[in-house]
């Protein structure tokens, strides 16, 4: 593992725990989320919709069965066929009432005494239990019910798809006198379920007593099916035809692995079974788009965090690395550091064959500054030595505090010659410098010496040797009087 890597690996760990964490918590959010929306679709918003669809068909689609109702039991009506259907202009004009009152496509009148099929614009023919099309009136006159619902071509407006109630007219001792109803065109039933459709966004179709599809809007797909033989529909399809009570019932199936939701109601006046459906996919829809958001926002704070929390790592690292490193005073590098830069002199020196120099220096006498001015006056000079020394030396050398009053200083790609004269250089320049001019003496001039010893580095020589020789050198100096610069050879 890389040394980047190594330093931020807690980082890198912090940073997965981060992401995965928020995935998890994500995630959890979308699995309750879709169970709480999944129970609230079956036990609320579903019934609810199957109730406010059931209000609008009473209103829209029932309304047929309760006029045809008042027809049946119009004392005029019975009695119009009673006194035996003479003034036919009078039920012309009751029934062209009835179908304008109620926006009906027909309204009509069959008599069980005469067979005459009356409609608003007057007789329309006489029914015969020969003829398939009149069938349905002998039907009705041996119903056990009131009425019955169907759907039928309507001869007085040119054979157009009807739904016709129609209903059984008795007379006051309960003897059949004939049947009465309106009828509304198959299309304006269809535009009504397709308005329920866009107004409650859910799926609305009605299947007879046997399963059988009787009633839906233009954009069902499947005009002839059967709920019982119909893939997935089929695993409910006894519930729902069981179901003749007008109870609602809240039912599931799958297809394709998706979960389909119906609420399934009985319908009496027309005996046939109301069924909604909601598909789970699409009401998760707007859930998944709000989760990606949701996941859009959060992976963008979470990695604004990660990111703000590496830079201050980073730079808080870069901080405790350059104090590791550096000397707190003067802020040359320290011994610890310096060791690793002086094995990587050696090393380019030895593959680029160019001498290599190392110099000790000792400040003279620096015990005295120290206890004639303080502590405080000493590290001062400590840290105008260092100042001195960084602008006398070349870009490429190095220098760092090897301790206390003494300096080491690392001279690349430098003879011993040269690095003789660079060190009677800087102990001349240190010999000159008035350090009174920058500390807080009130008078007189504060000047101090240095001593230097001077060793090159030999090839294979190891670094305990080559300082072993300059120290010996710097000794040499101090031993000569100070303020001076002696090399090893």
């Amino acid at each position: 593992m890389s040394k980047s890597l190594k330093q931020y690996r807690l980082l890198i760990w912090i940073s997965l725990i981060l992401i995965l964490g928020f995935i998890a918590v994500l995630a959890t959010s979308y699995v309750v989320s879709k169970d709480a929306l999944r129970r609230g679709l079956s036990e609320n918003m579903l019934p609810i919709t199957g109730d406010n669809v059931y209000s609008e068909i009473q209103k829209d689609v029932l309304r047929p069965v309760f006029v045809s109702a008042q027809m049946a039991n119009d004392t005029f009506v019975r009695d119009w066929i009673l006194e035996g259907e003479q003034d036919t202009s009078q039920i012309s004009k009751y029934l062209k009432e009835v179908k304008a009152r109620n926006n009906a496509i027909s309204s009509f009148l069959v008599s069980d005494q005469s067979k005459n099929y009356y409609y608003p614009d007057g007789l329309l023919k006489t029914i015969k239990e020969t003829e398939v099309r009149d069938q349905w009136f002998f039907r009705v006159k041996n119903l056990k019910t009131a009425y019955e619902t169907n759907v039928d071509i309507d001869m007085a407006n040119r054979d157009s798809m009807t739904i016709f109630t129609n209903y059984r007219v008795l007379d006051y001792n309960g003897k059949f006198l004939g049947a009465v109803g309106i009828g509304l065109t198959l299309d304006t039933m269809k535009n009504l379920i397709d308005s329920y459709q866009s107004r409650f966004q859910r799926k609305i179709y009605f299947v007879d007593k046997k399963g059988n599809l009787v009633l839906s809007g233009n954009s069902f797909k499947q005009k002839k099916i059967n709920i019982s033989t119909s893939p997935g529909l089929d695993q409910i399809a006894k519930q729902i035809l069981a179901n003749t009570k007008n109870d609602s019932l809240h039912l599931e199936y799958y297809i394709e692995d998706e979960s389909i939701y119906v609420n399934s109601r009985f319908i009496p006046e027309l005996g046939w079974h109301l069924l909604v459906e909601q598909n789970l996919e699409s009401e998760l829809k707007p859930l998944q788009k709000l989760l990606l958001v949701n996941a859009a926002i959060g992976l963008a704070i979470t990695l604004t965090v990660i990111l703000i929390v590496l830079l201050s790592v980073r730079r808080y690292q870069k901080r405790i690395e350059k104090s590791a490193a550096t000397d707190s005073l003067t802020k040359l590098l320290n011994r610890q550091a310096f060791d690793f830069v002086f094995q990587q002199a050696i090393l380019d020196s030895e593959r680029s064959r160019q001498p290599l120099c190392v110099a000790l220096m000792d400040i003279d006498h620096f015990k005295k500054v120290n206890d004639k001015y303080g502590h405080l006056i000493g590290d001062h000079v400590l840290k105008e030595i260092a100042a001195i020394a960084r602008r006398s030396l070349r870009e490429s050398d190095v220098i760092c505090r090897w301790g206390g009053e003494e300096f080491l200083l690392l001279l690349k790609n430098c003879s011993l010659e040269k690095a003789t004269s660079i060190s009677e250089n800087l102990r001349s320049t240190i010999a000159a410098n008035d350090f009174s001019r920058t500390t807080d003496l009130a008078k007189g001039r504060l000047s101090l010496t240095v001593s230097m010893g001077v060793a090159e580095c030999k090839v294979h020589e190891t670094e305990d040797s080559v300082f072993e020789r300059a120290d010996v050198a710097l000794y040499q100096a101090k031993e000569s009087g100070r303020n001076s610069v002696y090399f090893s050879e």
